[in-house]
């Protein structure tokens, strides 16, 4: 064993000492180790040895750069230990070694190198790879200083893919490598190597990881059969086998002809046990996973004899002469068998097996001798199999039915339906005119039995009877109608007539033009359902304009109407068309009036509606008006409505509601009073509320009201009670007895104020003053008397401004 890192040091220093001891030399310094690499975290040292020194040297450590000194120095005559316990970047740089022997001074510089490689690389994302897609793998090293030293290789074996160094002022170095993985990529390694440029040794300089590539990837089919053929009632075993990452679900599904896809089963093997016809087809293998999928298919060949041989008959077993009938012959068998259609055992069809598994025939008009047994026979390799069915043909009547009379407007288009029922061929059908020596207008065939006749833009020509007539088998039926002709081709014209002033006459105009009719047209006038006249109008057999007039006296707004009916040959009413007019009346407003919500004598704080209303037209202006000041107006209305959210005193007054319009006015008044209980009472007590014995007193009141308030003054201590009209008392040589509490009761039929005061009466003494005091006294009483009055002059001068306040006139004085 080699022996420890410091341990060789000390045996080179006592080697240098043994040397220096056998000749005289000038001083000498020497630092050991004399290659500094220290890792980060562990605990190194450093010697500074002394070489010639006679006396006990002095030993310094110092880190250029006027650094501080992280570590541990411990020194003797021949040299110094420097500690770092552990090792910090701090401590990389230059260090000097100061050794001063007497007047001789020396010094040896050393750089120390410091370096961290914790731990291996460690790769991300290398489980998320997918075939043919650009992915991303990271490799980071941690905790590594430093870092501009490291280098970070990918490799796949011994082929470098990428490298990368590493950045100063950080402690982690991280490469991404972006690729696109193939197939050959899944499950082999990837290396990221991290190699530290330093002068270390190998187990300390290099350091890797490895890791397996999982690819993902959508699945392949590696298995399957193209096709299977297998006779029915065998068991059919059918194989799929895919590969993918991660590993397919394998599902299967059979394809019906109409190209439903119907689940099968799950698994790489599907058993078909006793597989019938039915079951032949296509079926898919679907291998999925969350990469994708893929499907492949198989086809299934079923053989068997002839089954479910049938045959159809269309329209019915049971067809009426002349009628198409299709027999239709069916079988299932594998392969496809001949079929051959026979009636009573002569073959009537035989069709090739390759071309179509089904047979048709085709009786384009039944006859009666086609009524006969039918039979079908289907044959293969495998078997035979034979089915009948019998056909009956019977006879029938030919029956024709045309349209019932027909009524039509004049230039409007008609079309008369002839429909022939019971015929075995194609019917013949005719249309004449009965009244134009049976002049032929149309001939056709069809195999529906219908022939309509259009008749466009009728006249009054077309007016008269038609025939139609059906031939089937030499077979003749005939039908005939009657066509009537009406002209009435608008709305009668009515002209309005404008407004019209009450109480005069008016004329109106209805005009109908080009009418015609075989009997009459018939004009009413109407108000609303009301009759007021009705006109007949005959007709001469051409078209005709019609005019009716009306002379009438307007009493209110109402709807004119003119009807006009044009009747038939029977009377009836073939079409009716009426005209109505507006009539507006215009007269001058009347009964004008005003009303006010909830009355004419409210509360005060109450809301208050006053509602104006006018009879007019057209309709009239409206001014709302208080005391004669306009409150609103409202233009072409029949009712103004005006709001007082919360009434005051001062709104009582009269409200004026004037209507006009071009034909005249009208003017209503009502009057509107606010009542209020007593509020914001004052007492003002003169000359004051202490006053001396022999004075008198004068207590006024004041409160606003409506209806006005009664007013009594109450001496608490006694009940004395005392009346004022006008809310002012006055006391008269008031004395000590006077003084005390009194109150104030405000009352109006709404309600009541109460106020208390107190007056003071002081016992008379008499009081000498200075002349020079008593000329300040003097005037300063006077001066206070004057204020108090003009005071209380003021405030009722202020309350007097308020609508509602009310001042009861000043009674003679009362005694208290």
């Amino acid at each position: 064993m080699s022996p420890p890192p410091v341990c060789g040091m000390f045996n080179q220093l006592l080697t240098a000492l043994l040397v220096s001891s056998c000749c005289v030399q000038a001083l000498r310094v020497e630092v050991f180790p004399r290659r500094a690499m220290f890792r980060l975290g562990e605990r190194q040292q450093l010697v500074c040895l002394v070489h010639d020194c006679s006396v006990r040297p002095s030993v310094s450590w110092t880190l250029l750069g006027d650094r501080p000194l992280t570590g541990t120095v411990n020194s003797n005559s021949t040299h110094s230990v420097l500690t770092f316990d552990p090792v910090m970047m701090q401590h990389e740089g230059t260090l000097l070694c100061k050794v001063s022997c007497g007047e001789e001074t020396r010094q040896s510089r050393r750089s120390i190198q410091v370096y961290s490689f914790p731990s291996a690389p460690v790769i991300t994302g290398q489980e998320q790879l997918r075939l043919g897609v650009e992915s991303t793998l990271s490799c980071q090293v941690s905790g590594v200083y430093p870092a501009e030293m490291l280098t970070l290789d990918w490799l796949r074996g011994d082929t470098v893919l990428q490298s990368i160094m590493g950045e100063s002022d950080t402690d982690w170095v991280r490469s991404t490598y972006r690729f696109k993985p193939l197939r050959a990529d899944s499950g082999a390694n990837i290396t990221c190597r991290a190699s530290l440029q330093l002068d270390l040794p190998a187990e300390d300089q290099t350091r890797e990881t490895s890791v397996p590539l999982n690819l993902l990837y959508a699945p392949v089919v590696m298995t399957i059969l193209d096709s299977v053929v297998v006779m029915a009632g065998s068991t059919i075993p059918l194989t799929c086998l895919a590969e993918g990452n991660p590993e397919p679900l394998v599902t299967w599904s059979f394809r019906t002809a109409d190209g439903r896809s119907l689940p099968q089963g799950r698994g790489s093997r599907l058993v078909i046990a006793a597989v019938s016809l039915t079951q032949a087809g296509r079926y898919e293998c679907e291998a999925r996973n969350t990469e994708g999928n893929q499907t492949a298919a198989v086809e299934v060949t079923v053989h068997a004899p002839p089954t479910n041989t049938s045959i159809s008959v269309s329209p019915g077993e049971e067809v009426v002469e002349g009628q198409q009938v299709t027999v239709t012959c069916r079988s299932d068998a594998a392969p496809p068998a001949t079929l051959v259609l026979k009636r009573e055992g002569v073959e009537l069809q035989r069709t090739d097996p390759t071309s179509s598994s089904s047979l048709s025939f085709s009786l384009s008009s039944a006859l009666l001798e086609d009524s006969a047994h039918y039979q079908c026979e289907a044959s293969n390799q495998y078997g035979a199999q034979l089915v009948n069915k019998s056909i009956t043909v019977t006879a029938h009547p030919l029956q024709v039915q045309v349209s019932l009379v027909s009524a039509a407007e004049r230039g409007s288009d008609l079309v008369l339906m002839c429909q022939a029922s019971g015929c075995v061929d194609t019917p013949t059908l005719t249309w004449r005119r009965t009244d134009r020596n049976r002049t032929v207008l149309q001939r056709t065939q069809r195999q529906d039995g219908l022939s309509p006749l259009q008749l466009l833009d009728l006249d009054v020509q077309d007016h008269g009877g038609y025939s139609c007539e059906a031939e089937c088998d030499s077979v003749l039926r005939t039908r005939t109608t009657e066509v009537h002709i009406y002209a009435f081709p608008s709305d009668p014209v009515l002209q309005n007539p404008g407004p019209v002033l009450l109480d005069q006459e008016m004329v109106l105009h209805c005009n109908v033009s080009n009418v015609f009719s075989a009997n009459q047209l018939k004009i009413w006038w109407l108000s609303g359902n009301t009759t007021l006249m009705s006109e007949s109008f005959p007709f001469s057999g051409s078209l005709q304009n019609v005019s009716s007039v009306l002379r009438y006296w307007v009493k209110q707004d109402q709807d004119l109407t003119c009807r006009a009916e044009l009747l038939t040959e029977d009377g009836d009413v073939w079409r009716s068309r009426m005209t109505s007019v507006p009539v507006q009346v215009h007269y001058a407003p009347r009964a004008t009036s005003i009303s006010v919500s909830p009355g004419e004598e409210v509360v005060e704080g109450q809301q208050v509606t006053v509602t104006c209303h006018s009879d007019a037209a057209p309709p009239t202006t409206l001014v709302l008006s208080r005391n004669g000041a306009e409150l609103q107006r409202s233009d072409a209305s029949s009712s103004l409505s005006f709001s007082l959210s919360s009434a005051l005193l001062e709104d009582s007054a009269h409200y004026q509601c004037e209507a006009s319009n071009q034909y005249g006015a009208q003017l209503v008044t009502k009057p509107i009073t606010v009542r209020a209980p007593p509020r914001n009472t004052t007492v003002l007590v003169l000359p004051s509320v202490v006053v001396q014995e022999g004075q008198n007193v004068t207590v006024c009141c004041r409160a606003i009201s409506f209806p006005p308030s009664a007013v009594a003054l109450k001496k608490l201590s006694n009940g004395t009670e005392l009346y004022s009209l006008d809310g002012t008392f006055l006391l008269v040589n008031v004395t000590a007895r006077d003084s005390g509490l009194y109150q104030v009761n405000v009352t109006n039929d709404l309600g009541y104020q109460v106020k208390v005061f107190s007056i003071s009466v002081r016992a008379e003494r008499s009081i000498h003053l200075p002349q020079s005091l008593s000329n300040i006294v003097v005037p300063a009483v006077s001066v206070a008397a004057g204020l108090a009055a003009t005071a209380l002059l003021l405030d009722y001068l202020r309350r007097s401004r308020k609508k509602g306040f009310y001042q009861l006139a000043r009674s003679a004085p009362v005694s208290a």
